[in-house]
């Protein structure tokens, strides 16, 4: 009987944990994207150069926050604001690119992508299958599709754009589904700066790939 209850404790208080996580990670993604948005709001009159570095300062932001977490969590979440300012910087002329063409792409892909997120956030956070695996099978997907972006730059195959983001959503529904997973069971609490890191970039390449999607019939 005391064991059982005990397993109970134990249950109740994980889940506790997990709910606590859950609640941080989700603040730490809210605060990255709404720092994203004022970069991206700042840098709509910024040339490819300077998007190109702050997309390499941005990335070396998440870098730095491998090393920060050994020493300091507060370090760790500046390095995360850091991140989602540069990258709203990065993103900025990509936004305001297809912004100018049709603004409502924006819209269309923002709302797509939140319900996108949402639906294959819930499945991941809810499955009891161990998802690393296909993490594994998804990174490798992630590095045939990055050379499928580069060959279509060079050579023009028919809806290859097209077939592009389709194929890139399949990828990232894998990672949001798995990087939600962690969140239920990671054990640590101070991984919620890096958890929130990987769920925005999981949204922000949706949010790109349904981008492409909506505008891309208004590119020729």
């Amino acid at each position: 009987m005391t064991d059982s209850l005990t397993y109970r404790r134990m249950g109740t208080a994980a889940r506790g944990q997990a709910h606590t996580l859950f609640a941080q990670t989700m603040a730490y993604v809210a605060a990255t994207a709404a720092l994203f948005a004022l970069g991206a709001w700042l840098g709509r009159d910024l040339n490819g150069v300077v998007g190109i570095i702050a997309f390499i300062a941005a990335f070396a932001c998440l870098i730095g926050m491998r090393f920060a977490a050994r020493s300091s969590q507060q370090l760790t979440i500046g390095l995360l604001a850091a991140f989602g300012l540069l990258i709203g910087l990065a993103v900025a002329p990509t936004i305001a690119y297809y912004g100018s063409m049709d603004p409502t792409a924006l819209w269309q892909a923002g709302g797509a992508t939140a319900l996108f997120i949402a639906g294959f956030g819930a499945a991941g956070y809810a499955t009891r299958r161990d998802l690393a695996p296909l993490a594994r099978v998804l990174f490798w997907a992630l590095v045939a599709l990055i050379v499928f972006g580069i060959v279509l730059i060079f050579v023009n195959i028919p809806a290859g754009a097209l077939v592009y983001s389709v194929l890139g959503l399949v990828i990232f529904a894998g990672f949001t589904m798995f990087d939600f997973q962690r969140i239920r069971t990671s054990t640590d609490i101070n991984s919620a700066p890096f958890l929130a890191a990987s769920i925005f970039l999981d949204i922000l390449n949706v949010f790109l790939f349904f981008l492409q999607i909506f505008a891309g019939g208004r590119d020729n």
